[in-house]
């Protein structure tokens, strides 16, 4: 009779280390609250309507399925209304009502729940829901067209737009400061570049995401916009556009580090932030949309489990 491997696993009470998805789930909402609070005073009460329209929806999406599929009801655990804010943070404030319902069920239904609920799907719900959005409907992404004639009157233009369909000096204007305080166009919550920054920071020190993916992420969009720069500078622009404009800031602190779609090791978190970074900006020069973090990071979702097999060796195995 051939040997067989067995798994022997101890016996009951086993320790809990104390973390619950509630908690992640709300801290990272609160660690998000403040690009969304500035997204609200610059569009008002549009803006209001789609961050509660994104998260309410989402929760039902996620009761129903739950119903549905008679399964135990996880809306208590804030990951559907977590989905449903980040979600609404890359909207736009003009974004229709049913785009907003559709967006929500994309991400509750096609991206998490298909797969068995939370921790089990391998793509960031959120980004499968914006991609399919931006796919299906690219003209309500032309922040431009969007906004520019919104009835606030904003008199700047969306920097990567500008840059894309004018020429670098359409966003001379722009200084690295202005952009992170927020003085351009974009998405309810992604716009606000100190708020983002400053909620990342919190989530690393309160140990719930890791620095390595967030920093490896910014780094590859550092790097790869500079080396287009130096080619070419009057067609591409520098890094600071690149880094503070656009989905980047978002994308390195609370897309890129959703638990599971990302890897778990030190090398590999190195390598699928670098990746999703690179690919950020090669999508943004030399592909057709203008801003790439979606794709890149829904590749780098693609390449996870691959990145995951790189392991250290072993202590005491043999090679």
């Amino acid at each position: 009779m051939p040997d067989q491997k067995k798994f022997i696993v101890s016996h009951a009470p086993f320790w809990h280390n104390g973390s619950h998805i509630t908690t992640r789930s709300y801290h990272t909402m609160i660690a998000a609250l403040p690009a969304v609070i500035l997204g609200v005073m610059h569009y008002g009460i549009p803006a209001i309507g789609v961050v509660s329209l994104a998260v309410s929806s989402a929760i039902i999406w996620e009761y129903l399925i739950n119903r549905i599929t008679c399964r135990p009801v996880t809306v208590g655990d804030g990951n559907a209304a977590l989905i449903g804010l980040l979600l609404a943070m890359l909207l736009p404030a003009t974004s229709p009502w049913w785009l907003v319902i559709i967006g929500t069920f994309v991400a509750i239904v096609v991206g998490k729940q298909i797969y068995g609920g939370i921790g089990g799907n391998p793509f960031n719900p959120t980004l499968v829901a914006v991609a399919i959005l931006m796919l299906s409907w690219k003209n309500v992404f032309d922040f431009d067209e969007a906004l520019l004639n919104y009835e606030l009157n904003f008199a700047m233009a969306y920097p990567l737009a500008a840059l894309k369909h004018f020429g670098t000096s359409a966003v001379e204007g722009f200084t690295p400061v202005q952009l992170l305080l927020g003085n351009q166009i974009g998405g309810i919550g992604s716009a606000f570049g100190l708020g983002l920054i400053a909620g990342g920071i919190y989530l690393i020190v309160r140990g719930f995401i890791r620095w390595e993916i967030s920093a490896s992420f910014l780094a590859g969009v550092l790097t790869t916009s500079l080396i287009f720069n130096l080619t070419d500078s009057a067609r591409y622009a520098g890094p600071a556009i690149h880094l503070f404009t656009g989905y980047t800031l978002i994308g390195a602190f609370f897309l890129a580090t959703e638990d599971s779609s990302s890897p778990v090791n030190f090398l590999p978190m190195l390598l699928f932030g670098a990746g999703g970074g690179i690919l950020t900006v090669l999508i943004r020069n030399i592909g057709v949309h203008i801003d790439g973090v979606m794709f890149a990071l829904l590749i780098m979702n693609i390449a996870n489990p691959l990145l995951d097999k790189i392991r250290p060796k072993a202590l005491g195995k043999v090679s």
